[in-house]
């Protein structure tokens, strides 16, 4: 068994509570069925928003999915680099797995595709 990170980035529109939360979940959810994750196999998620974006925790739309209750969250903003992609979550999730780290699949949705173009599929 081994630790893996897996990756993902998303966007919204604005800064509003519903669609940061819709995003989160989204992102989330796709990511968790590219990998097959469960979350007992999880130890923990790492989630940034940049600095225009503070109308929600993102962490409320993880603990809503089912069973992810007790997985460890945390939040955080992203560093403020002139010139980043706005209105971006991004996500790190630390996984135990059989996989290989090139088996991991990386979830780069909406406008945040140009972060990795060679890994959004």
């Amino acid at each position: 068994m081994f630790n893996r990170g897996i990756r993902g980035a998303t966007t919204v529109q604005r800064n509003d509570e519903q669609e940061i939360l819709q995003a989160t979940e989204e992102l989330l959810k796709e990511i968790i069925e590219r990998n097959e994750l469960y979350p007992e196999t999880v130890g923990s998620v790492w989630i940034t928003m940049t600095t225009d974006l503070d109308a929600a925790f993102p962490a409320r739309a993880v603990r809503a999915i089912e069973g992810w209750d007790f997985v460890p969250l945390m939040c955080a903003t992203e560093i403020p680099v002139k010139g980043s992609l706005p209105l971006c979550i991004r996500v790190m999730i630390q996984a135990n797995t059989e996989k290989s780290q090139r088996e991991m699949r990386h979830v780069y949705l909406r406008d945040a595709q140009v972060l990795r173009p060679d890994l959004a599929k």
